[in-house]
């Protein structure tokens, strides 16, 4: 029995001595914005004063486009996944994009508010900031979310709707198995906020990253660079946390009321959020074309730019 006891005590010695040692080798403090901008915002990256954020933008294209395209991007993204779009739509159309707030460059908001409320509030001021009325509206994921329940409170502004991937159905209704990736699920524990705010493994990261991707040899180690640095960026983990306890689930009825042209694009590949969401805004959203890529996954638009532009661009009769 004593022998058991003294096994056992070593047993639980080591798990703590890993366990500490792993929190140790993991440790990864937050990372003021001005040591990121000099990488990850040149020129035509400018900062813009709204409610109470230095909100990170690039706003590209002729200032004469009567309605400008904006691009909302989705949750620990930021608005370099929509570079490949940017560069080939900013030739004939006014193109803006920028990290929402709790993400990338941007940071947290002083009300630590991430509802979709909050964030349509916050596209509507920032259009209003910048002088635009009309806008064609995208978004990938949260961002889709936020960009149809924009379309729909402020139906007047929004001149057509580009979805891709987007959130917005609840989860629990899918009958296709999610995949959410790791790094995700662990802001969902709360038990586990302060490793989620205070740890942050390269390799989780690089994980996650692929995980949205339908071919995982696309992911690059600087793209790994871009995401890693854009969550270490002072207050981002603590957002994340406070962003996915507010859930992802919007008030779909309202999609009925949507009378704005609307492209839907999907990832066949999709894990995080299936193909079946896909078919249900179609729907849902009279008179909306969907068209899918069967070898994409979550982040078509930035896994494969030029093959998804070309339906934007074919929809805005480009």
């Amino acid at each position: 029995m004593e022998l058991l006891k003294r096994a056992l005590g070593l047993v639980v010695a080591g798990v703590v001595f890993f366990g500490l040692l792993g929190v140790y080798l993991t440790w990864a403090p937050d990372k003021p914005v001005e040591a990121l901008t000099a990488k990850w915002a040149p020129p035509p990256s400018q900062f813009i004063a709204l409610q109470g954020m230095q909100v990170h933008l690039r706003d590209e294209g002729p200032r004469d486009d009567p309605l400008p395209i904006v691009l909302l991007h989705g949750t620990s993204a930021s608005l370099h996944t929509w570079e490949g779009w940017a560069e080939a739509l900013r030739g004939q159309r006014r193109v803006i994009r920028m990290d929402l707030p709790g993400f990338a460059l941007t940071g947290p908001n002083p009300e630590n508010d991430y509802s979709i409320e909050r964030y349509v509030a916050f596209v509507a001021a920032l259009a209003d900031q910048l002088g635009v009325q009309r806008f064609v509206l995208g978004g990938n994921s949260l961002g889709g979310q936020i960009a149809w329940a924009t379309a729909v409170t402020h139906p007047q502004r929004v001149a057509s709707l580009i979805l891709v991937d987007a959130s917005g159905y609840a989860f629990e209704s899918a009958k296709t198995p999610i995949d959410v990736p790791i790094g995700f699920q662990m802001a969902r524990i709360k038990p586990l906020a302060p490793l989620v705010e205070n740890t942050l493994p390269r390799g989780l990261v690089e994980k996650s990253v692929k995980a949205v991707y339908g071919d995982p040899s696309k992911v690059t180690p600087p793209l790994v660079d871009l995401y890693y640095d854009m969550t270490l960026r002072a207050g981002n983990r603590k957002a994340l946390v406070r962003r996915v306890e507010q859930g992802y689930t919007g008030d779909t009825q309202a999609l009925g009321r949507l009378k704005v042209p609307t492209l839907i694009l999907w990832g066949g590949r999709d894990r995080l959020i299936p193909l079946e969401f896909g078919e249900r805004f179609a729907r849902d959203i009279g008179g909306s074309k969907l068209v899918v890529f069967d070898d994409l996954g979550h982040v078509p638009h930035e896994e494969d730019p030029a093959r998804t532009v070309a339906e934007v661009k074919r929809f805005l009769g480009m």
